[in-house]
């Protein structure tokens, strides 16, 4: 190639890079505040920066996004006010309350493997009954917690199924769903549960329509991997999702899930529920989190049939 046929290509390239730009930032004014294909749920403080700190105000500004979901792991330790409000802000917006967390979690100590934890554990998740009803909620996260060494693995099992079944019948009569999470070994070492197909194995014990999975994505790549199969597997005892690539636990695009496929089979199943977006974000800032939207956008263009 002559430098002039050379230069014209350079030129003709730039150019085409230009367009290129051009119409992606055309398509994500386009997008901007459209409906999620998938209900994807951000936390509190994820819009701090472009939404201001006030609650309600980032619940006004995830919808205004196009996010029609919210979760909050605290949501059982706020005033009964803040979650009143909260409960009148989602509904007056049409947004769904995603999970919180239904008990005292115990990350160093033996947890519900040991039966003297039992009591106090159930005492806790009727007390998160009430603020399910309070701000309409459907699922609530348990977590085990960590292993007895002395204790064997079977007989923990077995006191996990025990208590676990006494909770559901707390449960049931409202409707009401204990969402189990696995936790991965690197981030968590010693927690009982760490695998979906574990969490299957014990709900299927367990045997009530108020025990189901909650599978996070993030700890599954790296506790087992292998994502797509192993949620097709568990899919009739799973009820929840939740989101982080890896590594790093950000945003999908910044790690090696491709959450393009990964949501697009989901959304194939006929799956309508929530996914939350349980993770940091690689930027900061107003500018990381208009990328952290972006990034959803992207990972939300699957082909929908």
């Amino acid at each position: 190639m002559n430098r002039r046929s050379f230069v014209q290509s350079g030129v003709l390239s730039v150019a085409g890079a230009g367009i290129g730009m051009a119409r992606t930032s055309e398509r994500q004014t386009q997008m901007q505040g459209a409906t999620f294909k998938l209900n994807y749920a951000p936390h509190f403080g994820m819009f701090a920066s472009l939404a201001g700190r006030d609650l309600l105000d980032q619940l006004q500004f995830m919808y205004d996004e196009g996010f029609r979901a919210f979760e909050d792991n605290e949501m059982r330790n706020r005033p009964v006010e803040t979650q009143e409000a909260i409960a009148s802000r989602l509904g007056s917006l049409g947004m769904q309350m995603g999970v919180f967390v239904a008990h005292t979690i115990e990350w160093s100590e033996p947890g519900l493997v040991d039966s003297d934890k039992h009591e106090r554990f159930l005492s806790e998740v009727r007390s998160s009954v009430d603020v399910a009803k309070r701000v309409n909620a459907t699922w609530m996260t348990v977590v085990p917690g960590h292993v007895n060494l002395r204790i064997d693995p079977a007989l923990q099992t077995a006191n996990v199924i025990d208590v676990l079944r006494r909770a559901c019948d707390i449960l049931e009569p409202h409707e009401l769903v204990m969402v189990l999470e696995p936790l991965n070994f690197r981030d968590h070492p010693g927690q009982f549960l760490t695998s979906v197909p574990q969490a299957f194995e014990i709900c299927k014990a367990v045997n009530s329509p108020s025990c189901r999975i909650l599978n996070d994505l993030y700890h599954q790549q790296i506790q087992v991997g292998n994502l797509i199969p192993n949620l097709d597997a568990a899919w009739p005892q799973t009820a929840y999702f939740q989101i982080g690539d890896n590594p790093g636990r950000k945003e999908p695009g910044t790690g090696e899930i491709n959450y393009l496929n990964v949501f697009g089979h989901i959304h194939s199943k006929g799956y309508t529920g929530i996914l939350g977006m349980e993770h940091g974000m690689v930027g900061s800032g107003k500018e990381g989190e208009r990328a952290l939207i972006e990034a959803y956008r992207e990972v939300d263009s699957f082909a929908a049939d």
